[in-house]
């Protein structure tokens, strides 16, 4: 029986790759982002080897309507195996400029938005045996880093509410894979929220060198088929990581002087 996975974020960057990459597997999809239209445009560039795929509208702050879409979708089709939390939006702001009310902002959706989600998707797989639920965190949820205080907290948090939500269903087959991209080929940094609130719609110079978004989405791929537990993804910005864990006056050195764009 083919499996099927549901992307949100599927709209663009890393969610519109994975739709790709588990489309050519041979994955059936539920692809959802607030525009319908885009994410249409989406479906209809997949690989012909996924044999069902459902578009289906989703805007993360509008926590009122999950247990009806989750109906709406368990109506047609029989089971979620791999649920990937991607929607999200970053930030490129400094804390001294940025007022409360855009912290918040960048909270309900990547935070409360994609918990609510889940907590709506949960009580469905484990009727129905288990499966893997996917967050897509950062690097930034690893350590703060410049311009990203809310974006990276929000990061961090996702790692606090998804392996514990791992390790309270391991009884029930439930798996969760945490992803940890860096730099990558997205237009991510275009979308961030500025201390207005608004879209910068900028690109940071290092995600234009940075890995591929198809050779990221094929390295989650894999990662969550093997039910890893956290994944990094990325090129030589995956140091800080290791820096930041073992070498922690070192990283107390640099990072101050790495240029956050």
């Amino acid at each position: 029986m083919q499996k099927t996975v549901w992307i949100t974020g599927a709209n663009s960057g890393i969610g519109e790759a994975l739709a790709y990459a588990f489309a050519r597997k041979g994955y059936n999809l539920v692809l959802s982002a607030r525009r319908k239209e885009v994410l249409e445009e989406v479906a209809q560039k997949c690989d012909s080897a996924a044999q069902s795929i459902e578009i289906v509208p989703l805007d993360l702050t509008n926590i009122d309507s999950f247990s009806g879409i989750v109906a709406d979708v368990k109506s047609k089709v029989s089971r979620v195996d791999i649920l990937i939390n991607n929607g999200g939006i970053s930030q490129r702001s400094a804390i001294i400029e940025t007022p409360l009310e855009v912290d918040r902002k960048i909270f309900e959706v990547n935070y409360f938005g994609t918990i609510a989600f889940t907590k709506a998707v949960l009580p469905w797989m484990v009727e129905t045996g288990g499966g893997n639920i996917t967050a897509i965190s950062s690097i930034s949820g690893k350590f703060g880093f410049h311009l990203r205080a809310s974006y990276s907290a929000t990061k961090h948090a996702l790692f606090g509410f998804y392996e514990t939500l791992g390790l309270e269903h391991i009884k029930d087959n439930i798996f969760t894979t945490i992803v940890c991209p860096g730099r990558i080929q997205t237009n991510i940094s275009k979308n961030a929220l500025d201390q207005s609130g608004k879209p910068t719609n900028e690109m940071d110079a290092g995600l234009q060198s940075g890995m591929p978004v198809d050779e990221c989405a094929r390295k989650i791929v894999r990662g969550i088929e093997k039910n890893k537990r956290e994944l990094w993804v990325g090129r030589k910005e995956l140091l800080l990581v290791y820096i930041h864990k073992y070498l922690p006056r070192l990283f107390w050195k640099i990072a101050p002087n790495i240029d956050p764009k």
